[in-house]
């Protein structure tokens, strides 16, 4: 005997994603449920909801399935490259929009402020990566880049580097940050030598350090309250 298996157009209608979507808005959906949206469509053994659910279960949630390839999601059993491809397009759109900065410049006013504007960059990262932020006269952000990536080093971190783009955009000051690939902020005694490197080399050629930032999961260090600055 043939087994049933209940596909999507055996929900009821009110049950379907699509149509909770339409009526209660994204916001009221299930991870599984939005997955199942992108997805489209099931397997001829499995309905698109089960499917969303053991995609899910694969990558132990979001936090895995955001760094996901084409390799690993079309590995999976129902997945192809025209559905992988949605879904690895959705997850960039997600990344961009977290990072996404309008236009009118962005003032810094604590070290709250430029832990914000990084924070989404900065979190996830499996690998340290050193940012700085340039600013005007009036605090506002002109410019950002990432001067290295990988373990922080007072012989890596040059002022040479970091100072050398400050008076290229002509930078009033800096803030300098970092994240802990770890989660923890705790600033490390090299975190401590780098930040009183660059504020001497900042105070010989006039454009101050204003903060070091350490960036850990969701919350961050300011260097310059803590007293290093």
């Amino acid at each position: 005997m043939k087994s049933s298996t209940i596909m999507i157009k055996d929900v009821p209608k009110e049950d379907r994603p699509r149509e909770r979507l339409l009526s209660l808005g994204a916001s009221h959906l299930s991870n599984q449920e939005l997955l199942a949206i992108l997805l489209g469509s099931g397997t001829k053994d499995e309905s698109v909801m089960a499917l969303a659910n053991r995609l899910l279960m694969h990558f132990e949630g979001l936090k895995l399935l955001k760094d996901a390839t084409i390799e690993e999601l079309t590995a999976i059993k129902g997945i192809g490259s025209a559905k992988g491809v949605l879904i690895l397009s959705a997850l960039e759109l997600g990344k961009r929009l977290s990072q996404y900065k309008a236009s009118e410049k962005y003032v810094i006013r604590s070290p709250e402020d430029g832990a914000d504007y990084i924070m989404e960059e900065l979190r996830n990262l499996n690998q340290e990566h050193f940012v700085v932020l340039f600013l005007n006269t009036k605090n506002q952000i002109i410019h950002r880049q990432t001067i290295f990536i990988g373990s922080l080093n007072a012989s890596i971190v040059h002022p040479r580097e970091v100072f050398r783009e400050a008076v290229k955009r002509s930078a009033a000051s800096i803030i300098v940050a970092h994240n802990h690939p770890s989660g923890d902020p705790t600033p490390s005694q090299e975190d401590i030598h780098v930040t009183r490197r660059l504020a001497e080399s900042g105070k010989m050629i006039g454009i101050e350090l204003l903060d070091h930032l350490v960036i850990g999961d969701r919350k961050f260090v300011s260097l310059k309250e803590k007293g290093y600055l």
